[in-house]
């Protein structure tokens, strides 16, 4: 499986990963086809101007036959793209809590892994201690980063280290999230996560900072107010892209 970002990766190659049989059409038209899927929920569909789907996860290169853990996946907007992008060939490992205090977090994802429009969903437990079945090629998690970092004592190792884990060599790990201005220590309660404490963790365990996009940039933003007191999708979002090393 060859996932490319669409920025030269500081010369390190993913060839390394195992060849995938493409299904037909380009990767472009499969991501189309699969954000275009009858099947979402208009909910979702609504969301797409916003939220950018087929651009943010063509930074990846995914396509086709690809393997994906996504962390926290909530109502499963990604999750259903991925699923019908990576087909019958590929698989998506949804990464969810065991349920807690009287919450489960991954009661909406295992309905969804037993809906017949998405047979390669499965769901695995967010625990360092448990290992995925298999190696994937691409990690994603999008506007968890923040409540992660926000609990009392946070130590997010382990949870990157997982996910350095879980990757093949050449692997990439995406975190979008709501941006919060550099050194506000007030980032928590606004459900921010300044994302130059993000690069620190992440590359900490390894990774290396191999794309940053503006694409979910909102100026207008100016992070100072809770993200949830913001028009859904209009606050201030980075994207980072990482890559495990080749070798």
């Amino acid at each position: 499986m060859n996932l490319r970002p669409t920025s030269v990766l500081l010369g390190l190659c993913l060839a390394v990963c195992a060849p995938a049989v493409l299904a037909a059409g380009s990767a472009s038209e499969q991501l189309a086809a699969a954000v275009a899927d009858r099947a979402r929920p208009e909910a979702d569909r609504a969301r797409d101007a916003d939220r950018k789907p087929a651009e943010a996860i063509a930074l990846t290169g995914m396509h086709a036959g690809a393997k994906i853990a996504e962390m926290l996946p909530g109502g499963g907007y990604f999750t259903r793209i991925f699923s019908k992008l990576v087909g019958p060939q590929g698989v998506v490992y949804a990464w969810v809590p065991a349920p807690a205090n009287g919450r489960d977090m991954g009661a909406a994802i295992r309905e969804m892994a037993a809906d017949p429009n998405y047979p390669n969903i499965k769901v695995a437990p967010l625990d360092p201690a448990q290992k995925l079945p298999e190696q994937v090629d691409l990690v994603w998690t999008s506007l968890n980063y923040h409540d992660m970092r926000a609990r009392p004592n946070a130590d997010l190792t382990p949870t990157n280290k997982m996910a350095f884990d879980a990757l093949k060599p050449g692997g990439l790990y995406m975190v979008i999230d709501h941006a919060a201005n550099k050194g506000d220590p007030n980032a928590g309660t606004l459900h921010r996560v300044d994302p130059e404490l993000v690069k620190q963790d992440v590359t900490s365990v390894g990774f290396k900072l191999v794309q940053e996009s503006d694409l979910l940039k909102h100026p207008a933003d100016d992070r100072t107010k809770r993200a949830h007191e913001i028009e859904r999708g209009k606050t201030d979002q980075f994207v980072l892209l990482f890559q495990k090393p080749a070798g």
